[in-house]
């Protein structure tokens, strides 16, 4: 399908519309080997973009990759019982995706949108623990124990609690504040239960970061293809994340003498974790 230049530039990567137009206006993009101008299209299938000597990759119709601002109410996955829009009526794509950064129904942000199950599993499973980034909005200002108990952690009402997170105050906002958050998890409504706990109520919540991944200049409602820079980081990042959890598994595994364990035996835990089942 074809489209303005500018517009596919801006999905790839290279910026807002605008500043497309700019790289276009200033003769750094070739359509096909020409010098392309303000108003024409193309289609990546068919049409050769160069910028600054770079080529566009050809739209992989097999791998999709995109970084969508979610808004307000608008639902993160699809269900076909439920007529409220979701994150897929904005993407004119066909085939299943799998939205990689689930956010509720009135928090907004950034969510990827993938048909790469591998990489949406390693993303998403809660053994690697990926970092998701924040902004958020609580009416009141906290204070250092508020901050201090959010970063720490906090049992939940399901018992659960909270790991760590990075908790930093960016501004005041009238009665309130904005703060930033970075969490290695990603329980269902955390944020909210956990501001609700400890007396700071949310009003907004922002996300702009998963992983390697950043928001950017993406506007609610709007999307773009990710990078092959993009993607390339994003399984660098998963492949990290597997080899300490590898090296991790066999630390654990790995017999430990000082506490009389042989070559033959199971680890400690291994065994109470038998004895308990028994």
């Amino acid at each position: 399908m074809e489209e303005r230049i500018q517009k596919i530039l801006s999905r790839a990567g290279y910026g807002s519309r605008r500043s497309c137009e700019e790289f276009i206006e200033s003769g750094r993009v070739l359509v096909n080997g020409k010098i392309a101008t303000l108003g024409m299209k193309a289609d990546l299938t068919k049409d050769k973009i160069v910028v600054d000597g770079v080529e566009l990759p050809e739209v992989d119709p097999k791998k999709l990759y995109i970084a969508l601002h979610k808004p307000r109410g608008v639902l993160s996955d699809f269900d076909p019982l439920d007529q409220r829009p979701s994150v897929l009526d904005l993407v004119p794509m066909k085939g299943h995706l799998f939205s990689v950064g689930r956010l509720d129904l009135d928090s907004e942000g950034l969510i990827l949108l993938t048909n790469d199950g591998e990489l949406a599993n390693l993303l998403t499973h809660p053994r690697y623990g990926h970092e998701k980034e924040y902004r958020v909005l609580v009416a009141r200002r906290p204070d250092q124990e508020q901050l201090s108990t959010w970063r720490r952690g906090i049992v939940l009402e399901d018992g659960q609690k909270t790991r760590p997170a990075e908790v930093i105050v960016e501004r005041t906002s009238g009665k309130g504040a904005w703060l930033r958050i970075v969490m290695r998890e990603g329980k269902k409504r955390q944020i909210r239960e956990v501001g609700k706990r400890i007396g700071l109520p949310v009003v907004r919540i922002l996300r702009v970061r998963i992983g390697s991944l950043q928001l950017g200049n993406l506007k609610p409602k709007d999307w773009r293809l990710l990078t092959p820079a993009e993607v390339q980081a994003l399984y660098a990042l998963v492949s990290q994340k597997k080899e300490i959890s590898k090296n991790r598994a066999v630390r654990i595994s790995k017999p430990d003498p000082k506490r009389g364990e042989s070559p033959y035996q199971q680890p400690r835990n291994e065994r109470k974790r038998r004895r308990s089942a028994n």
